[in-house]
């Protein structure tokens, strides 16, 4: 099997549960590439990641609970190192620790980045390494100068796969600045009416 995100999640009891749900024999031919593929990132995906305001990182805990977190920042937070390496810095939050407590004992993640008005979405694998305040070189290439957040540390995330998902079943949504970006040609339009509108003279009623 080749297809790295496939040689992960594609565990012997999911190709059972595929097979008794006939999709099996679909999924059987993306497995039979025969050069490693969904590994390495490439143009299109680290042009999506430039373009991403937040993610959704799953851990696991030492008593095998799953753990799911958010992760946000400005457009771009995260950065595409080289094609097997991401990272970002990890902002302060409520404090609990909760992802970093689970990568000390198990250093593999999942993650989600979602394009909600293009419904389009990112699935990864990888394993996450903490970077933290005693490597400042590396923290650099993470931080935002002009973003005011303090930063606690930071996630360097080394890819062991990745697949793009289909856009079933996702509710398009925007961000403020997208609807502003969207409505500023009807904002400007209606200003010019009202700058035209003012500068002709009242319409008085004749007797």
């Amino acid at each position: 099997m080749s297809h790295k995100f496939a040689e992960i999640a594609f565990t012997p009891t999911v190709k059972k549960i595929q097979d008794q749900q006939g999709s099996r024999m679909a999924y059987a031919r993306m497995e039979g590439v025969r050069e490693p593929v969904n590994q390495r990132l490439t143009g299109a995906e680290a042009s999506f990641l430039a373009a991403r305001d937040s993610l959704y990182m799953a851990t696991v805990s030492e008593t095998g609970w799953p753990y799911i977190q958010h992760r946000g920042g400005p457009a771009g937070f995260v950065r595409v190192i080289d094609e097997r390496t991401i990272g970002f810095a990890d902002f302060r939050g409520n404090r609990q620790y909760v992802s970093v407590g689970n990568l000390t004992t198990d250093d593999r993640v999942s993650l989600f980045f979602m394009d909600y008005p293009n419904k389009t979405r990112l699935k990864l694998f990888g394993r996450a390494r903490i970077v933290g305040l005693d490597h400042p070189a590396t923290l650099d290439r993470l931080q935002l100068p002009d973003y005011r957040a303090r930063v606690e540390r930071g996630f360097l995330i080394t890819v062991e796969g990745f697949d793009w998902n289909c856009p079933q079943h996702i509710t398009e949504r925007f961000t403020l600045d997208e609807i502003r970006a969207m409505s500023a040609p009807l904002t400007t339009r209606i200003a010019e009416l009202e700058a035209e509108l003012a500068r002709r003279p009242a319409l008085l009623p004749t007797e």
